[in-house]
């Protein structure tokens, strides 16, 4: 039988029975607070979705934002820029043509020109540049050059003679777009004297050489003959559409 002094301690059979102060104690504490609890499960994992949830929102707010316009562009503050300090194009003249380019002719030449020292070996003294050059040359009849009394037309209006200027060969337009230098050899003295003096003009001398190399060969391609009869084609059209059954067409000596 129990002791009078041990009939408020609790024993293994027989439990403390909860009062109502340890009930509001219970209440109160938060979960998992009391002793022998476990702590929760996933509270770092848990956090970090959030971080990463809530950087995926601010990036998909940052790019709506700037695809209305509402922000400017990022830039990289280490791009390459570029500075265009060019002056105005300043007009220098304006004449009138009164040509008729009839034939025109594209060419291709091939210049090989070498400067070398004689008794001093190629390695210390020789300049040689292959250089391929493509240009076009016109061939046109300068109407503005037509004397009185060129057009004689018969009393009956049906035929008509026409004198005109012989055709001129314009002057090569050397393209630079299609032109290159293929090859290029240059000797040791040559080399140092670019590195301590160069001349921005040197091919200078190999373009003038291909201008008139091509301005040669179209003397010898036939180009003026070329033109003469595709202007007398056009104003022989021409002049037969206004009614003329006849029209002859003569060219003066150049």
């Amino acid at each position: 039988m129990a002791r009078d002094g041990d009939t408020q301690q609790p024993t293994r059979e027989f439990p403390e029975y909860p009062t109502s102060e340890s009930l509001h104690d219970r209440a109160d504490a938060p979960p998992g607070s009391g002793p022998g609890a476990r702590p929760p499960v996933g509270g770092p994992a848990r956090g970090l979705l959030w971080v990463l949830g809530a950087a995926a929102l601010a990036v998909v707010v940052l790019l709506g934002v700037q695809a209305t316009g509402l922000l400017p562009e990022f830039r990289n503050p280490f791009a390459k820029e570029q500075t265009d300090r060019s002056q105005p194009p300043l007009l220098k003249s304006i004449r009138d043509l009164s040509r008729y380019v009839a034939a025109e002719g594209n060419f291709q030449v091939v210049v090989d020109v070498q400067k070398d020292r004689r008794n001093v070996p190629d390695f210390l003294l020789n300049e040689r540049t292959l250089f391929v050059g493509a240009g076009r040359v016109e061939a046109y009849v300068d109407f503005s050059k037509i004397a009185d009394g060129a057009v004689v037309a018969s009393d009956d209006g049906k035929s008509v003679e026409i004198k005109l200027p012989a055709p001129q060969l314009g002057e090569t337009d050397l393209d630079m777009d299609k032109s290159y230098v293929f090859a290029e050899e240059r000797g040791l003295i040559n080399r140092l004297n670019d590195l301590v003096a160069g001349d921005p003009n040197r091919q200078q001398q190999v373009y003038k050489l291909a201008e008139d190399r091509i301005t040669a060969a179209a003397r010898d391609s036939g180009l003026a003959a070329r033109a003469q009869e595709n202007t007398r084609k056009m104003l022989e059209g021409l002049l037969r559409s206004l009614g003329y059954q006849k029209v002859t067409v003569t060219y003066t000596a150049p």
